[in-house]
């Protein structure tokens, strides 16, 4: 076949995976960008719960122009100081043992997925299961996508994989007894806060009763962590808001680098020599470039307190919303913990509300059809909260009212 020597057209050549709003963003200084026509905006998406120290953060900014001056890449086959000084944190701050580097969200949950099946093929069990909850989303690849209890992620994809078992969310009663119907079950995988779903939070008395459910049953208790996790809650992680409670299997991924990709899955003793060379790999994972990302956001987020800020901030602009929409007729509830809420509407409100947000300057979500999530940088002051809502109310209002 002829190569094309005539010059690039204008048409798109970036496939069509993304309702794509109609700005493109150069840079971001804090908890504000600018678009290519110098236009300013409030940041409340952070890249979707992904940007942790804000955009541009001067110390994140020099580390990773330090050490791509060193060494970018640097392949598994030998070993990488950098992951061991990233991992000793992750043990340290969650009480768990090993860590498992990837480049997404999407890989920690496969490698998790892969867990949970050798550990019932080493227990006898052919065909294990994996319990998954209504609402939930853990990906777009085959096997996460099943686990996703979206059905638009999944429609047009079969034969799904198979080993999935949906169940309630919050409901120890119907959990126990889908364990017992099920003799395969071998894991129940869920997120400690649902984002994709619509920002529901698992309560803490469900978390340690799924804990004595997976050792009476002897299952794995995993935990996606990948949104609610890494300080967002004001917790490093959100199962820590339930007391004595430990996972056996913890995946991690958007803010654990400030915005460079990179994914971890952390096991506790019960499942961390699992996986012996061969078993599970990856090309870009744990490179030097995302480790050192990571190690300079936990050391920010240590010595300015993100945690404690992300705590009371995210409690101020979540009473700061309630009041704004104490009485509203269309909004159901104000919900989630730190800086993780959502706005769930009566009515689905999708690109029209988002739209109508950039004119207002203003970055947010909607997801699950009907539900604003507000997710920002950790950095957010309170006056970045009442800016926030400032700019949010009186477009929910008249929305609403319409």
């Amino acid at each position: 076949m002829a190569s094309n020597t005539t010059s690039p057209s204008s048409m798109p050549h970036v496939m069509n995976t993304y309702g794509r709003l109609p700005i493109a963003l150069e840079r971001g200084e804090g908890v504000r960008v600018w678009d290519v026509q110098g236009n300013e905006y409030l940041d409340a998406l952070a890249g979707i719960a992904v940007s942790t120290l804000g955009h541009a953060h001067p110390r994140l900014v020099r580390a990773i122009s330090d050490q791509a001056g060193k060494l970018i890449h640097c392949c598994n086959y030998y070993e990488v100081p950098l992951q061991e000084e990233v991992a000793k944190q992750l043990v340290w701050h969650s009480g768990m043992t090993d860590v498992f580097f990837c480049n997404s969200g999407l890989e920690a949950n496969e490698a998790a997925i892969k867990v949970a099946r050798k550990f019932g093929v080493n227990k006898g069990i052919e065909a294990p299961a994996i319990i998954v909850f209504d609402h939930a989303f853990h990906g777009r690849s085959m096997a996460t996508m099943t686990a996703t209890a979206n059905a638009k992620v999944r429609d047009g994809f079969g034969p799904l994989v198979q080993g999935f078992i949906r169940a309630p969310l919050n409901d120890l009663q119907a959990l126990e007894a889908i364990i017992k119907e099920n003799r395969d079950v071998v894991a129940i995988f869920q997120e400690v806060i649902q984002g994709e779903g619509g920002v529901h939070p698992c309560d803490p008395v469900f978390l340690q009763g799924v804990r004595k459910l997976c050792d009476k049953y002897n299952l794995l208790m995993m935990v996606d962590e990948i949104q609610c996790g890494f300080g967002r809650t004001g917790k490093w992680f959100a199962w820590q808001w339930a007391e004595g409670v430990y996972p056996d299997v913890m995946t991690l991924a958007k803010g654990l680098a400030s915005g460079v990709p990179v994914g971890a899955m952390i096991c506790g003793p019960k499942v961390a020599d699992i996986f012996q060379p061969g078993n599970h790999g990856t090309t870009f994972g744990g490179n030097p470039l995302a480790m050192r990302a990571a190690l300079e956001t936990i050391k920010v987020m240590e010595e300015s307190r993100l945690l404690a800020n992300a705590l009371t901030v995210g409690a101020y602009l979540q009473n700061a919303l309630k009041q704004a929409f104490e009485g509203v007729a269309g909004v159901v509830e104000v919900r989630g913990q730190g800086l993780m809420i959502g706005v769930e509407l009566e009515k689905p409100c999708g690109v029209l509300l988002k739209r109508a947000a950039l004119e207002q300057r203003l970055l947010i979500s909607v997801t699950a059809d009907r539900v604003i999530r507000i997710v920002p940088a950790l950095i957010l002051t309170q006056q970045d909260a009442d800016d926030i809502v400032a700019r949010l109310a009186p477009l929910v209002k008249e929305f609403l009212a319409e």
